[in-house]
């Protein structure tokens, strides 16, 4: 069974990544946006991706807001 974006995106934080980039920005209409991209990057500049689409992309956004797992990119 395939993780969803929220489990690897737990997975990667819990090792120690830190989200670099969010596209499109978090602030944008939920309405407007049915994809989203996150890129993470470790201590020691190891990078990973994370895509959701549809309802899978709404929930992570609302995750990454509710864990305010944003503010080191000042969102």
């Amino acid at each position: 069974m395939e993780s969803t974006s929220i489990e690897k995106l737990q997975t990667l934080i819990e090792n120690n990544y830190k989200i670099e980039k969010i596209h499109p920005l978090i602030f944008g209409s939920d309405a407007e946006i049915n994809i989203v991209n996150l890129t993470l990057v470790s201590d020691d500049g190891k990078k990973e991706s994370i895509r959701a689409y549809g309802e899978e992309s709404h929930q992570l956004r609302e995750y990454i807001r509710k864990n305010d797992l944003f503010h080191s990119l000042g969102g």
